[in-house]
């Protein structure tokens, strides 16, 4: 009795043992799936498609440049709404526009590994990305800010002589709103990120960070109109303050 006792005792100490190194197995598979985020990845819609093939062809074929802007439809509107702004106050830095519709973090990772930006020798490289992974859903506020972070990371490896100016995500949406609370955790988190890398770099960060979004909010926390008018993109006056931004922080 006394036999049978103890082999049932061994028999449950197995079972737990297997439970838990199961289990442990299954949190490792788990820890090892990425965020989408942070998964490089092209896109898959027509229209974007061929935007991203001029993107890449841009990047292998450009010379070298001295200011790169790498973004979302964002920053492919300075070919819309901000050819203006553009024209007088970016293009004679020597620029290049890099902005898709649409894009999230992983698409610019695509793009990044597809056509490094190394060979285009710039000195500032302005980053602009995130509102889509969170506005659509696919992320959520902490994906988003690892993504960014990721993309930043991959533009200071590809640049190493390049300042990274970082934009920290604009507001959207006419009021406040349950997104604005996480787009403002997202940029606080990206302060640290450039205030965390300065002290690893002898006080001197590879990243510059900017607020430009908080001119673009009126006193009660709407957003204008003037300024965006579907409380997302930018109309020919933002991209103005946008270029005028530019123009202070990047020496020609």
């Amino acid at each position: 009795m006394q036999h049978s006792s103890s082999a049932l005792s061994f028999a449950f100490l197995f079972l737990g043992l297997a439970l838990t190194l199961g289990g442990a197995e299954f949190a490792s598979a788990q820890d090892a799936k990425q965020a989408s985020s942070l998964v490089p990845a092209a896109r898959t819609d027509a229209g974007s498609i061929a935007r991203e093939t001029e993107l890449i062809r841009r990047a292998k074929e450009s010379g070298p440049v001295h200011v790169i802007f790498v973004g979302d439809s964002i920053t492919q509107g300075w070919e819309g709404g901000g050819k203006d702004a553009w024209t007088q106050c970016i293009a004679p830095f020597g620029s290049l526009n890099l902005g898709n519709s649409g894009d999230r973090t992983e698409n610019v990772l695509w793009r990044l590994d597809q056509a490094p930006l190394t060979r285009l020798e710039p000195t500032h490289v302005v980053l602009l990305i995130g509102t889509n992974n969170l506005g659509h859903g696919t992320s959520t506020a902490q994906e988003t800010l690892d993504g960014m972070k990721a993309v930043a990371t991959k533009l200071a490896e590809q640049c190493p002589k390049a300042t990274i100016h970082i934009l920290e995500v604009f507001p959207r949406g006419e009021k406040i709103n349950p997104m604005r609370g996480e787009l403002c955790q997202i940029n606080q988190a990206l302060r640290a990120f450039v205030r965390d890398d300065a002290a690893k770099h002898g006080g001197t960060s590879r990243y510059k960070i900017n607020a430009l979004g908080d001119a673009f909010l009126s006193a009660d926390g709407s957003i204008s109109k003037e300024l965006m008018p579907d409380s997302l993109h930018l109309t020919p006056k933002a991209y103005t303050m946008w270029a005028e931004e530019m123009v202070r922080q990047i020496p020609k």
